[in-house]
């Protein structure tokens, strides 16, 4: 790009269009999202080429989810509310005659006790899901990969959906268990690929591929798509 001029907003494939700018004496890429507009705003050098400045936002997707769920309100665990649980809405509900446990019954999450406990018991609830589901997938992907899984954990990492260690540590985030399932999977597989590849190159890739099935690259796109949201779910009061 030789102008400094403001292109249009850019549909790039990110859950926000981005609109580039390139500045004199601009010495680096600088990504800020402006809510007012709902766009995301990429300054740069004006002799870098738009390509290269595209490519360079798509890598920051786990910085832009995370400006966007700030961004959007947030969705406490409260009665009434309605929270995804495996990509299905589904609605708190709260009443002093129910079990303390929490339950997903009929399409609801069922839960009572006392009120003021009500987030701790649902977001415990949602992890124990979480680790019994994703337990049993990495184990369902390690047979077919062929690799050994010493142990999987789950968290709430601000920017990572999952991470795995050369020694065979998996920790996936607590919060795929809020997507629907072929989002959910498709971050389990990409992990446990990392056990044969610890690096993103193409014998990964086709790894990866061949370890979920078809369907990587919709996936992707789906998790892109609800990520923010995800990220929002069970925060405030």
């Amino acid at each position: 790009m030789s102008s400094t001029g403001r292109s249009k907003a850019l549909d790039i494939g990110l859950p926000v269009p981005v609109e580039i700018r390139a500045i004199r004496g601009a010495r680096r890429l600088r990504l800020r999202f402006d809510e007012v507009s709902g766009t995301l705003k990429l300054t740069c050098p004006p002799r870098i080429s738009r390509r290269s400045a595209l490519d360079w936002t798509l890598d920051q997707r786990d910085w832009i989810e995370a400006q966007l769920a700030r961004a959007a309100p947030l969705e406490p665990f409260a009665p009434g509310a309605v929270v995804p649980v495996r990509g299905l809405e589904t609605r708190i509900v709260w009443s002093p005659d129910e079990p303390r446990a929490p339950a997903l019954i009929g399409g609801e999450l069922r839960c009572g006790g006392p009120i003021e406990s009500l987030p701790r018991r649902i977001s415990g609830f949602l992890k124990k899901l979480a680790l019994e589901t994703m337990s049993n997938e990495v184990a369902e992907f390690a047979r077919k990969a062929e690799v050994t899984v010493l142990s999987v954990a789950v968290g709430d990492a601000g920017s990572r959906w999952g991470s795995c260690s050369s020694e065979g540590r998996v920790r996936l985030s607590w919060r795929l268990i809020l997507a629907p399932p072929e989002v959910r999977r498709y971050v389990v597989a990409h992990e446990v690929a990392h056990l044969k590849h610890m690096d993103h190159g193409p014998e990964f890739k086709v790894f990866e591929a061949c370890l979920f099935g078809p369907g990587v690259a919709e996936a992707k796109a789906l998790l892109r798509r609800v990520g923010p949201r995800l990220r929002r779910v069970g925060r405030g009061h």
